[in-house]
């Protein structure tokens, strides 16, 4: 019997207290492509994941999951995607929906994920030898589409989102206009930064690993005097950039305390629809972390759809936050970890058309090898080929309904899996067909 190679899927949503609410969410509307799923009005819906990472494994429509499927069909990978990624997709695709600002991630290395496992099964789940990968994130402002460890973002709404640290200067502009921050970092560390350093990697570790660091109730006495000046009009020109922020955040979680804090390190930008955020490691401390993207920038406010590794994460996380361990040991690790990001950087592109497609179609590209991402919009009636793959893909569809090879799409939110060599040919219906397909190809 032949294996079918295009076939429905059905994607797992989540909840967490993040995410946008009932039908307000990207996710939770996309999850209603189940019959079996039922939206509750009052309920975040906040990740509408789909693949094979066994935290929310994809399924087939007989139940089956997808993972499974792939190991006893192996063809439907490729043989060089098969001998290159172990017999399972390298990439998690997401939508993400977001209504509170969520935390910035750390994707650790093979051997710190292993450690991590090892000291607490119960925190950090799926970090185990075998589990890494990537993602793709559809995010939407609240809602977006992403991918796994390296990760590339791609809003399908207005996005906000920190994306890396402030460069040393705006820093020590900071340390001297913000009484409040400079009062939680010794002198000698704010000094060290301001003075042109030679080796700006330690000096920004120091300001970073000070502030991370410093006794809860200092924090919290420190906020609370800042928030109060901000709210009475007291920002200075400087800060004007991060006063209105800091006060979104202490709204949105108030018993919060280094995080917001952290505004003065780091940046805030915004990235619009159709465009893509990837974040990616330059350079990483003599880690050789496994994660080209594997950092997630904290998103502040946004819809996408994200491609990224489906390792699960270290948080620096906003809100009810769990630092790894107690004990200067375990924080200065933890800090470690964290001050990849010194060496991360992340681009900002616009869509651009591949000579592989038509003129309905967008490719995503990134200069990594685990996914790329073609967007395609349809008009009413109209036609769309996507060329032979040499490897796997997932597609979502966001609007609209068509088919794709003769087979029925009937609503947004429907999940669709595409076997190695399997050419597609989209046809759009009468509110056209706007689709999201995340694939890996191996050179």
């Amino acid at each position: 019997m032949t294996t079918q190679t295009v076939f429905r899927i059905v994607a797992g949503a989540n909840s967490y207290d993040w995410g946008k609410i009932g039908g307000n969410s990207k996710a939770g509307q996309y999850a209603r492509a189940d019959p079996e799923f039922k939206l509750q009005a009052d309920k975040p819906y906040s990740e509408l994941w789909m693949g094979t990472h066994p935290t929310l494994p994809s399924k087939l429509q007989s139940g089956e999951k997808l993972y499974d499927h792939l190991q006893a069909h192996p063809e439907l990978l490729g043989d060089k995607v098969r001998k290159q990624y172990g017999g399972d997709l390298p990439f998690l695709f997401k939508v993400l929906a977001i209504e509170k600002a969520l935390s910035i991630q750390a994707h650790p290395n093979k051997k710190l994920a292993e450690e991590l496992h090892k000291e607490r099964p119960d925190v950090y789940k799926g970090m185990s030898n075998s589990d890494i990968t990537h993602r793709i994130q559809l995010t939407s402002c609240s809602q977006m589409i992403t991918t796994k460890y390296p990760e590339m973002a791609i809003a399908i709404t207005p996005f906000s989102g920190f994306c890396n640290f402030r460069p040393l200067p705006e820093i020590s502009t900071f340390l001297s206009s913000v009484p409040e921050f400079a009062s939680l970092i010794p002198p000698q560390a704010a000094s060290n930064l301001s003075s042109s350093p030679s080796d700006s990697k330690v000096a920004l570790r120091e300001v970073f690993g000070a502030l991370m660091s410093a006794p809860s109730d200092q924090i919290q006495s420190t906020l609370d005097q800042l928030i109060k000046r901000y709210e009475s009009g007291g920002a200075t020109p400087v800060e004007s950039d991060v006063a209105d922020l800091a006060q979104t955040l202490a709204k949105q979680y108030p018993g919060d305390r280094t995080n917001r804090m952290r505004i003065s390190l780091v940046i805030s930008s915004s990235v619009w629809p159709l465009q893509a955020s990837l974040t990616r490691i330059s350079q990483v401390l003599n880690h050789n972390l496994d994660w080209i993207r594997q950092r997630r920038p904290g998103r502040i406010d946004a819809q996408t759809k994200r491609c990224t590794d489906p390792r699960i994460n270290v948080n620096l996380q906003l809100g009810p936050s769990r630092r790894p361990a107690h004990g200067a040991k375990a924080v200065q690790r933890w800090i470690k970890v964290r001050f990849a990001y010194i060496y991360a950087h992340a681009i900002v592109f616009t869509w651009f058309l591949s000579s592989d497609s038509d003129s309905y179609t967008t490719l995503y590209d990134p200069p990594i090898p685990e996914f790329s991402v073609l967007l395609t919009d349809v008009p009413a009636g109209k036609k769309a080929s996507h060329r032979s793959l040499d490897g796997p893909s997932i597609f979502i569809v966001t609007s609209g309904s068509g088919s794709v090879s003769s087979q029925d799409i009937k609503s947004e939110g429907e999940v669709w899996f595409a076997g190695a060599g399997q050419s597609l040919e989209f046809t759009a219906g009468e509110q056209g067909l706007v689709l999201y397909r995340a694939f890996v190809e191996v050179a």
